[in-house]
């Protein structure tokens, strides 16, 4: 046989072989420090230490998204009682009430919960999984609480403002025993008992109880109250009980530190660009007008100048003062430049995010401040117990009273419309409501919050009303599932709960990732060890493929589990299985007698089919598991898939240009595929 035909493929050019080879490594930067951003931040840190330049930390840190079986946390298992809903109606039933479940354990904090409904003959049963939650006992009441269905009508009366005489008399009572607690908290600590125990058993102060009452150093300027008694009393001591707006105090002086302020004044330009600038400065020309100025000003002319070139608001009458200030006033930059200056000192020109600042020291003194802890015992505010203006107010109208809800359609527009029907009960109670809100509001809501606030446009007194509004289909049909799930709870009951802990989870990622690795390496000593040069190429690609995974598992997000993690590790051994393939048709060409370049196109072009063919199986395969599956084999499925999409882009785009790089600069063909012309 002769030599077939190597036109089959078209040959890639130098310049898009280069180009490739630009836009894989940047991929494969990007795609590394977005997975793995603490290698970039490491490698800024030492690069900092090595030449001093600040590159600064990666911008862009996204958690991963870990599942149950991972981060911990509990599955829960409820059985629905059905029996009292209709055939027909009992899968819309559990749909509203998973949609209920899922509002409420997202209310209650949970990330990324989980809720489905499955159906074994005739029992009917919704699985719940928690993933990091701690108050499981918590968790469990709110999710098994019936759906609260609730019309409320705008609330018109006007909020009290005084407190009746027993509210007084409760506010009189409880800020007394607030004081002998104090009183008696301030025995205790001068008969012997450490402060800081004190605080931590008593102490109504949140911020500061775990912290022994400590609140840092007072000054005139920030706590004028405790500074005056700080100022006269030794370290060690401690005050009496000590009243104020806030409760009842009783203070410890821990120690003594000089401060400094200083009273100052500048002159500001700032840029476009700057916080607070409305000015068209570029930020050089900003520079070079604040370095012309200092040449100018002095002490004798500083204020004029500032009144006639500052661009801070206000300058041109206050001339730039600044008044006494302490540390912590200023930002950070401004701050260090003035403490740094002498009395009477003018700064080169000082950049903050406001703009430049040439600043005047005029004065400097120096102020003592106390380092103080306090416990504090709080008192009730007459405000305590004055209840806020509720904006809605019930009807007595209620998913008891509530028939049905379903969708329908507006005759004249097509519109999808929800018609609610009550029973006789709520049809005279809903009438009255319609009759004295006619052109108001009356919201729908279920468990305590609004999901339609309809407009009242006439009078009802059938029983039935339309709710219209900016709806598709799907939202109509999801506002008439939940309505139905508050007019026909379903009750259901827990029947299993099974609680993974946070350390098994770690465990089991440790081991998975360790499984990877294993995995991984085992891959590439095979690739390298059967094809040497290309082997290392094609790992080299693996590696792109595992850092474009794992980024979108991050930009999706992807909630990993086992199973999940499972499949991305199955998908790293099936994501060489294009390189092998095109490798050993490359080996049957270069045994044809075809050079180096040829036998890389054909051994694509011949590769490719059988390529398409295997993915394309395994994509069939995996699209079934995730639609017919259960959460655990849809996490592997999907992980699965996804890894066979980003192996085909990694084996077929990124190792053909690292070959085509390459393999100009081979000489022995021996070490691009291990074999020889025959």
């Amino acid at each position: 046989m002769g030599i077939r035909n190597i036109g089959v493929t078209r040959a890639m050019s130098r310049n898009r072989i280069r180009y490739g080879l630009i836009g894989v490594i940047i991929l494969f930067l990007a795609a590394g420090f977005f997975a793995f951003p603490e290698g970039y931040n490491r490698s800024s840190d030492w690069f900092k230490k090595r030449s001093g330049i600040e590159l600064g930390q990666f911008p862009w840190t996204v958690p991963y998204h870990l599942g149950l079986d991972l981060q911990g946390g509990t599955h829960l298992i409820y059985e629905a009682d059905v029996t009292q809903i209709p055939v027909g109606e009992r899968a819309d039933s559990l749909a509203g009430v998973r949609d209920v479940i899922e509002r409420r354990v997202n209310a209650f904090g949970v990330s990324e919960p989980v809720v489905q409904t499955t159906r074994s003959g005739e029992a009917w049963r919704v699985l719940v999984e928690l993933a990091g939650v701690k108050d499981i006992k918590e968790a469990i009441k709110m999710i098994g609480e019936t759906p609260i269905l609730e019309f409320k009508e705008e609330n018109t009366a006007a909020a009290p403002t005084t407190l009746t005489s027993e509210q007084k008399q409760q506010v009189a009572d409880q800020n007394k025993a607030a004081q002998v607690r104090a009183s008696l908290a301030l025995k205790d600590i001068r008969g012997g008992k450490d402060f800081a125990t004190a605080v931590k058993e008593i102490s109504d102060d949140a911020a500061t109880k775990e912290k022994g009452g400590d609140i840092g150093f007072v000054s005139e300027k920030n706590n004028l109250e405790f500074y005056k008694w700080a100022r006269y009393v030794a370290d060690g001591a401690v005050s009496n009980v000590m009243e104020n707006p806030a409760g009842y105090n009783v203070l410890k002086k821990i120690g003594t530190r000089e401060g400094a302020e200083v009273k100052a004044r500048h002159i500001l330009i700032c840029f476009k660009g700057a916080k607070n600038c409305d000015k068209e400065f570029t930020k050089e020309a900003a520079l070079q007008a604040a370095q012309d100025l200092r040449k100018k000003v002095t002490v004798a002319n500083f204020v004029e100048l500032a009144k006639t070139n500052s661009t801070e608001p206000g300058a041109g009458s206050s001339g730039g003062e600044l008044g006494w200030f302490g540390p912590g006033a200023m930002v950070k930059p401004f701050e260090e430049a003035v403490f740094a200056l002498k009395t009477g000192g003018i700064s080169q020109p000082v950049e903050t995010e406001f703009g430049f600042h040439i600043i005047y020291k005029e004065e400097e003194k120096k102020t003592p401040e106390y380092n103080v802890a306090r416990l504090l015992v709080k008192k009730i505010q007459e405000t305590d117990l004055l209840p806020p203006k509720e904006e809605w107010q019930t009807t007595g109208l209620s998913g008891k009273q509530l028939t049905r809800a379903s969708v329908q359609f507006d005759p004249n527009s097509g519109e999808p419309t929800v018609s609610l029907e009550f029973n006789d009960e709520g049809k005279e109670l809903f009438a009255q409501i319609t009759e004295r809100n006619v052109k108001k509001y009356v919201a729908i809501f279920l468990d305590g919050q609004p999901i339609s606030v309809p407009v009242v446009n006439e009078p009802i007194r059938e029983g039935k009303a339309i709710i219209s509004g900016n709806f598709n289909v799907a939202s109509a049909k999801q506002l008439a599932q939940r309505l139905n799930a508050g007019a026909l709870p379903v009750p259901i009951t827990l029947v299993s709960q099974h609680t993974v802990g946070a350390s098994l989870g770690v465990e089991s990622l440790h081991k998975s990732l360790w499984a990877g690795l294993i995995g991984f390496l085992a891959v590439a000593i095979f690739m390298i060890i059967m094809y040497r040069l290309p082997g290392l190429l094609a790992v080299i690609a693996l590696m792109l493929y595992t850092a474009i995974s794992l980024s979108i598992f991050k930009m999706i997000p992807v909630t990993l589990t086992l199973s999940g993690i499972a499949g991305f590790i199955l998908s790293v051994g099936m994501a060489v299985d294009a390189n092998v393939l095109i490798f050993e048709r490359t080996k049957e060409e270069l045994r044809r007698g075809l050079s180096l370049t040829q036998a890389l196109n054909e051994g694509f072009a011949r590769a490719w089919l059988s390529i398409r063919d295997s993915n394309a199986s395994s994509l069939i395969t995996c699209f079934i598991l995730i639609w017919f599956g259960t959460s655990m084999v849809k996490g592997f499925a999907f992980t699965l898939a996804l890894g066979v999409l980003v192996s085909m882009f990694s084996a077929i785009t990124v190792t053909r240009v690292l070959l085509h790089f390459f393999s100009p600069f081979v000489k022995n063909e021996w070490w691009f595929l291990g074999t020889k012309k025959e």
